[in-house]
């Protein structure tokens, strides 16, 4: 059963009139600000989209100002969607808020009641099963549509772990890798001496992502994280690239790949 809290919260109240500040100027800029009286559910998701990536940039930089700042925005999409859905009567914010209270409590029954969970997996495991039991036909069911790929990968994966489908240790997995990576290379190597066949060269090399992205899992690395560190770090190499040459009087697309592989390297040492 649920132990009471370790410490009082001394910050409550405050949080709960900053709460009620928000909600407060949400009501004043939907029936005052022309723009924010024009806006529906569909015309901010893209907004939504836009803030939620740039927090995910803030997190990755690990600049926690920045982090503050668009929880911020996210918490601002949060209220007005439920505002708009007000008024119309289809749900408010306190509607929303229970709701998700109540899903916790279900779904976390180690802590609300007499189920023992001795570590994360098996809360995974709980979860995954209590969701079939409440109307989910399956457990792949909340892995939203629009997702992009890899991420879509990940939590595939993580969800099919979650009722027991997986490998059981990562060498298996590794040994998966190198399968696909195998009929990645005969796929090309068949199509060498002719045109290659694209729809299998894209079945192939997307069964060797899917396997890395299951490896990547096992040795507890976020493949979007690695491959998100990897595109900054050559976004940062290749604007050095750019910025020496020309500051050597040379001019991108007219140097030879020698040379830029000479301020490549250079950037690499920094």
């Amino acid at each position: 059963m649920k132990k009471p809290l370790s410490a009082p919260d001394a910050n409550r109240q405050a949080k709960l009139e900053a709460f009620d500040r928000l909600l407060t100027i949400m009501d004043e800029l939907r029936e005052n600000c022309p723009w924010d009286k024009k806006q529906t559910i569909e015309s901010i998701r893209h907004l939504t989209i836009e803030e939620t990536y740039e927090l995910s940039d803030a997190i990755l930089e690990g600049d926690l100002k920045e982090v503050r700042k668009e929880l911020g925005d996210l918490m601002l999409h949060n209220v007005f969607y439920a505002r708009i859905a007000s008024e119309t009567g289809a749900f408010d914010m306190a509607d929303v808020l229970n709701g998700i209270c109540d899903k916790l409590i279900e779904r976390h029954p180690h802590v609300y009641g007499d189920v023992v969970a001795e570590d994360e997996n098996k809360v995974k495991e709980n979860w995954e099963k209590i969701k079939l039991k409440t109307g989910n036909k399956s457990v792949l069911e909340g892995v939203p549509k629009s997702l992009p790929a890899l991420v879509k990968a990940i939590r595939i994966q993580d969800k099919a772990r979650g009722v027991g489908f997986d490998w059981e240790r990562k060498e298996q997995v590794w040994e998966k890798v190198e399968e696909e990576m195998q009929e990645f290379k005969q796929e090309m190597k068949d199509s060498s001496a002719g045109q290659v066949n694209k729809e299998k060269a894209l079945a192939e090399f997307g069964d060797l992502l899917f396997s890395l992205v299951n490896y990547a899992r096992f040795i507890d690395i976020d493949p979007e994280e690695a491959l998100e560190r990897t595109n900054k770090k050559f976004i940062k190499r290749f604007k050095y690239l750019e910025t020496e040459s020309a500051r050597d009087g040379k001019k991108m697309g007219e140097m030879t790949l020698a040379e830029m592989d000479e301020y490549w390297n250079r950037a690499k040492t920094l």
